[in-house]
């Protein structure tokens, strides 16, 4: 995993040693990316500058350096991610004429987009965010994969448009308009993380999952274009069902014999790389059926990390312990104490957008561990959202069935219920618009409203089961925006890539083809998962209730986080003072403190929002590395970045 860069001068102002000084800043706000290698390429028109922070996990050797540069210095790549079917795109490339020179998936993926137009892009299995510049025909291609796992930013200003992998990186851009976003602050406030495409900040925007961007600049002023490529569209599903009927294992036992070879193969092709691999392992089924698919069907030797909580009832590394024993991996688990008070300024700081998941703390410590012993972990993100498995699916579901059962009389009560607004509820979200408009103001409130609108329409298609339609809006919003967000930002910041076997093409395809009952059973949430589970692991163990990963009671007390609320929120330095307003602060924490109104989610969002305006006020400050390689000099030249393939790139695809 790395960390990517980059500008265009649009206006040609700024000349080829500032374009590279702006691009090499912005690299090195990425360090913790990739601490491996560094590189700035600036294109030989001086209008373009990539920049690239390296994680070496295919192809250690200089071969794999990046920016990667065409023979003919026309072409540069900055790519960020992995791409699993790289060896038959490059056995493809090959049989067209093309000498490769490194074994790494970036010099595939730089002959296969070299024109910068995104019609090859479906052919693409992996996670990526990467930028293509074509000096030759003046465009920018970016793109970024169909689940969202990998982040892509974009700036467009007077006179350029930058890109990164963090919104830190921008902010080293001269003209880049960082100034909170009211409206950003509402969907933060709403959903605890900001809604994609807008950012925290006015002046930038996400790539969204599977989308791509193409600038094309030959007549001037750049031309955007936009679409979507193919991989995965998160619709849900369709197939119709009973999701409150039992299932027999006898019907799902037809269905495992599909799934698991598909899951295998998924599993199998994230096993690829030249440095040291493990997998997180909790309690849950996902992680588990991941761990099963290397030491019981692959028969591999396998490294599992899991992280306890001293004194807890909650902590799952006992059944962590159990599920290693069973399937026979080598195990590691550490036990914790973590204050999570003391860790608050530490997790902002590590985000590059504010998060409010409590389970940012988890994760990080975790991923600290797990960095420790190899370089990539396998994870079990993804399984929830594909297969069914949330709590609150089966809350929602037991209020459906209760509805149909008693909808004559309830009608004759005027008492109406509607599944996108049970859903849309704080079952979902983290306030409701109305306590958005009470803590935040009009701005913010008013633009949560609408959004939460949307998102209720959004659930209207009522010929489409309720599982279903769940999973579509957590596929959507809630997985890139928190879940994969969370993973990304906790792991990268100690240079672990971690790897989503269950988010594969081919897996949510499957899955997306499943009828209600097969993702809800009667009260059992991703019956066929549990069932595929089944095969490894006994079934005390595949019914047990989902903990969740997060930190224990005790790491939190209501008196110790009112407290810190008491000195961030209402402090006369406050930071979101200026956002909110002082009054707005000081109603939030009254509720907060009155009787059987404490929650300790949202008091955790509002004062992470707090932290994280306070840990991100200035710019960061570029760190440099003995590692760091030379920037392109005012010859032209491809220095700092990876020459490779003594092809043209004329007439590429």
């Amino acid at each position: 995993m790395c960390g990517i860069a980059g500008i265009v001068d649009t206006k040609g102002r700024l000349g080829r040693e500032r374009l590279a000084e702006i691009a090499t800043a912005m690299r090195d706000t990425l360090t913790h990316r990739g601490p491996d290698d560094a590189g700035t390429w600036v294109d030989p028109s001086g209008t373009c500058a990539l920049a690239h922070r390296r994680l070496s996990i295919l192809d250690l050797s200089e071969r794999g350096r990046q920016p990667m540069v065409t023979p003919d210095g026309q072409v540069g790549l900055s790519f960020n991610g992995e791409i699993y079917n790289y060896k038959a795109l490059r056995a493809d490339l090959e049989s067209r004429g093309y000498t490769l020179q490194s074994d790494t998936d970036a010099e595939a993926l730089l002959y296969l987009t070299a024109s910068a137009h995104a019609s090859n892009l479906d052919a693409l299995d992996g996670m990526y965010s990467f930028a293509v510049w074509n000096a030759s025909n003046r465009k920018l291609l970016l793109a970024r994969d169909p689940f969202g796992k990998k982040p892509l930013y974009v700036a467009e200003g007077d006179d350029f448009i930058a890109f990164a992998s963090e919104l830190q990186a921008l902010r080293m851009v001269p003209g880049f308009d960082d100034r909170i976003s009211d409206e950003a602050v509402g969907e933060y406030l709403l959903l605890q993380y900001v809604h994609a495409p807008r950012t925290i900040y006015v002046g930038a925007e996400k790539v969204m999952p599977g989308a791509w961007l193409q600038f094309d600049f030959r007549d001037g002023e750049p031309i955007r274009h936009e679409g979507r490529h193919a991989g995965f569209e998160p619709d849900g599903g369709h197939a119709p069902g009973q999701p409150y009927r039992p299932v027999t294992d006898a019907e799902l036992d037809p269905l495992v014999d599909e799934l698991l070879p598909i899951v295998l193969r998924a599993v199998e092709k994230r096993l690829q790389s030249d440095v040291p691999l493990g997998a997180f392992l909790s309690g849950g089924i996902d992680s588990g059926v991941v761990a099963a698919m290397v030491t019981r069907e692959l028969g591999q030797e396998l490294k599992t990390f899991s992280i306890g909580f001293e004194g807890s009832d909650e902590s799952e590394h006992l059944q962590a312990r159990e599920a290693a024993g069973l399937l026979g991996t080598d195990h590691h688990e550490k036990m914790l104490a973590p204050d999570a008070i003391a860790l608050l300024p530490t997790i902002a700081a590590a985000l590059d957008e504010p998060l409010g998941d409590s389970s940012c703390l988890p994760t990080y410590l975790l991923s600290e561990f797990t960095r420790e012993h190899v370089t990539v972990s396998l994870s079990g993100d993804g399984g929830d959202e594909l297969f069914g498995g949330y709590g609150r699916y089966r809350e929602t579901l037991r209020e459906e069935s209760d509805w149909k059962m008693r909808a004559l009389w309830l009608v004759r009560q005027r008492r109406a219920w509607r599944a996108a607004d049970a859903y849309n509820s704080l079952r979902w979200l983290m306030f409701m618009p109305e306590d958005v408009k009470s803590l935040a103001g009009d701005v913010p409130g008013n633009h949560a409203e609408r959004l939460r609108s949307r998102m209720v329409a959004s659930m209207g298609d009522l010929e489409t089961p309720l599982i279903h339609r769940m999973r579509r809006i957590d596929a959507e919003t809630y997985m890139p925006g928190a879940v994969l967000a969370k993973v990304d930002r906790m792991s990268m910041a100690f240079a672990l890539e971690v790897r989503c076997p269950l988010l594969d093409r081919d897996v949510a395809a499957y899955a997306q083809g499943l009828a209600a009952e097969h993702c809800y059973a009667d009260g059992l949430t991703k019956p066929l998962l549990r069932r595929l589970a089944s095969r490894y692991l006994p079934t005390e163990y595949t019914a047990r209730r989902k903990l969740g990963f997060g930190l224990p009671g005790q790491a939190w007390t209501q008196e110790d986080i009112l407290g810190q609320a008491d000195e961030l929120l209402l402090a006369p330095g406050a930071k979101l003072a200026g956002t909110l307003g002082t009054e707005g602060l000081r109603r939030f924490v009254a509720h907060q403190r009155q009787e059987h109104c404490f929650s300790i989610f949202q008091t955790w969002t509002v004062l992470m929002l707090e932290a994280w305006l306070r840990q991100h006020e200035a710019p960061p400050t570029p760190s440099t590395t003995p590692r760091t390689s030379a920037v392109t000099g005012a010859s032209g030249g491809a220095s700092g970045g990876a020459s490779v393939a003594p092809a043209s790139t004329r007439g590429l695809a």
